[in-house]
């Protein structure tokens, strides 16, 4: 082979491992996250876990990719110990199915519907399709997405008849075939299979590229095996990597995944070459195809789960015993869950990552809610317990806005789908509000703390004026929140005409105070609190309008507030105007 060929061999290496990497990222995108909330949910059952582990390994193809995720899982505390290895099983199992998918290009046969099979024949049928999807979809459609995988597959099955056709003239090279011999050692097989596999991080990939080898005729069973196994080994290291940082049994899950390809391995190697040395199999010499590796590489891996799954809690405990509690005691972790959950590693899964997002919102919405109906409750009747509680979730509140925005500018700089982009604009526009609304929840318990410290006391009337509009304001907070959590367009401009009632309420109840401050009633020291009080209401309602606005405003991607407001208020929308006159006889102050 002269240098051209060596860098045409190159050439179908870097397309093989792009295309494969492309194909992957847009299987994971296609998915939209399902994937993995499924994977979340259903892994109470070992055996359940590990077909879902095969599924969900044979749908975005990689292994590695979804022993991350489970590593991220265990991590996040979403997912036991106990429930990951099930998981891990089945994900080698799922991923032989990237070599059968591969062992096509190997087909050979005069049959004109046989050699339709062939990924030469219906790749650039898939490439053209992808090509115009790709160029016809918009920015994160699944039209676009799909064009992605398909282009992707084309690309990998390129690369891969462009390395064998580039090591083809080796078959009659010595030096070459010898070194390929030395592999039938096994020991040496095994470094080098682990070694491929360690360096570009994915299992297919090294076995596609074997594969690859194969098509030219120049790989013998007996070295193809070592590398196999040892391909099994060297997958554990994106794990191994994922788990540096991580918690105790996140990085027991890595090892779990370690074990269990190790201790596989072992077992094979010793049972096969001790067979082999009484009855030696006659097939080592023959020349492996890419239909003979998928096969190996599938009994190997199938092989491995079904002698190891009676053993899952053993692998627990030796990974428990690799990764030892320093105290008796587990640590605990007073982190919300929510943001426990949004680990790193799900960045590789952004639509997942996506949810785990709103979970999180969704929470801290309910606590701002929590922390301004408590504050409402202190004003009308004073509570230390209750004030305390207020600054307990307002800190929380300011907790999670701080993760969860960090976390968001992080993923916003991944590949979204259109829904999630506008998801992603709506949750960093919001949790801004919601941190406001429990600063000023605090700010109310705040003005309850000096009318109760200074002996103050609204009218009989004051009173029942702001216990009228503190319904109101009950009343914002509660259909903000549900029209946040929901995401619902819909019910979303009725936050506005009820934010423009408390406006007018809150003017009237300041211009009756001022009546009663002329007249003698009302205390100047009290009327200053009030007003305090109604200006923190007054925010609050602006922004519960924010909120909704952003929703509206977003999911018809044309995000301008102010022209919205100008358009519904001054430009007299009928919906508006109608919504406005009915809560307007409903809010009432007495």
């Amino acid at each position: 082979m002269d240098i051209f060929g060596v860098l045409t061999m190159i050439g179908g290496l870097a397309l093989f491992l792009y295309g494969m990497n492309t194909m992957g990222d847009g299987l994971v995108m296609l998915s939209g996250g399902k994937l993995e909330k499924v994977l979340e949910k259903l892994t109470e059952n070992r055996m359940k876990a590990l077909l879902l582990g095969a599924f969900v390994t044979a749908t975005i193809q990689s292994s590695s990719a979804t022993t991350v995720m489970v590593v991220g899982f265990v991590n996040s505390g979403i997912m036991k110990l106990t429930q990951a290895v099930g998981v891990i099983m089945g994900a080698n199992i799922g991923t032989t199915i990237t070599s059968w998918i591969l062992s096509l290009a190997g087909i050979e046969s005069g049959n004109v519907w046989v050699k339709l099979l062939k990924p030469s024949s219906f790749s650039p049928v898939l490439a053209a399709i992808g090509i115009i999807f790709l160029m016809t979809g918009k920015d994160g459609t699944k039209k676009k997405t799909l064009g992605t995988v398909l282009l992707g597959f084309a690309i990998l099955m390129f690369g891969m008849e462009t390395m064998s056709g580039a090591v083809s003239p080796l078959k009659d090279n010595a030096a070459f075939t010898g070194m390929l011999t030395a592999f039938s050692n096994p020991v040496l097989g095994m470094a080098a299979g682990a070694l491929l596999t360690a360096v570009i991080q994915s299992s297919s990939a090294s076995v596609g590229i074997l594969q690859a080898l194969c098509l030219s005729g120049v790989v013998s069973y007996g070295s193809a095996i070592p590398i196999i196994m040892g391909q099994n080994i060297g997958t554990c290291v994106t794990a191994l990597i994922s788990s540096v940082g991580a918690s105790k049994n996140a990085r027991r899950a890595a090892f779990i995944h370690l074990y269990f390809n190790l201790i596989g391995t072992l077992v094979f190697m010793v049972c096969f070459y001790s067979i082999n040395h009484f009855a030696r199999f006659a097939f080592l010499a023959d020349s492996a195809n890419a239909a003979g590796i998928a096969v190996i590489h599938s009994l190997f891996n199938i092989g491995c789960a079904a002698v190891l799954f009676p053993f899952a809690d053993a692998l627990v405990k030796l990974a428990t015993m690799t990764v030892p509690d320093k105290t008796a005691t587990e640590e605990v972790s007073s982190e919300p869950p929510a943001l426990t959950a949004l680990d790193e590693r799900f960045l590789d899964s952004p639509a997942f990552a996506m949810q785990l997002c709103r979970n999180a919102a969704d929470q801290m919405a309910e606590h701002a809610k929590e922390a301004i109906l408590l504050a409402i409750e202190v004003l009308s009747e004073y509570s230390e317990d209750k004030i305390r509680e207020v600054i307990r979730l307002e800190r929380l509140v300011d907790h999670f806005e701080d993760v969860l925005g960090s976390f968001l500018v992080k993923l916003a700089g991944r590949d979204l789908s259109k829904e999630d982009n506008h998801l992603l604009s709506i949750l960093l526009h919001a949790i801004g509000d919601f941190e406001r609304i429990s600063d000023h929840a605090v700010n109310l318990t705040e003005s309850a703390e000096k009318m109760h410290e200074q002996g103050l006391a609204l009218t009989r009337q004051g009173k029942q004026e702001l216990d009228s509009l503190s319904v109101a304001v009950r009343d914002i907070i509660f259909l903000t929140t549900r029209v946040f959590e929901n995401m619902d367009s819909e019910h979303a401009p009725d936050v506005e005409p009820l934010e423009e009632v408390i406006d007018g309420l809150v003017l009237e109840m300041k211009q009756r105070h001022i009546v009663r401050l002329r007249s003698g009633i009302c205390s100047m020291e009290a009327g200053l609190i009030l007003e305090d009080i109604l200006t923190n209401y007054e925010r609050v309602s602006d922004h519960c309008s924010n909120v909704a606005v952003t929703i509206i405003e977003i999911q018809s991607d044309a995000l301008d507030m102010h022209e919205y407001l100008d358009v519904k208020i001054k430009g007299g929308d009928p919906h508006f105007r109608q919504e406005y006159m009915r809560l307007k006889n409903i809010y009432i102050l007495p």
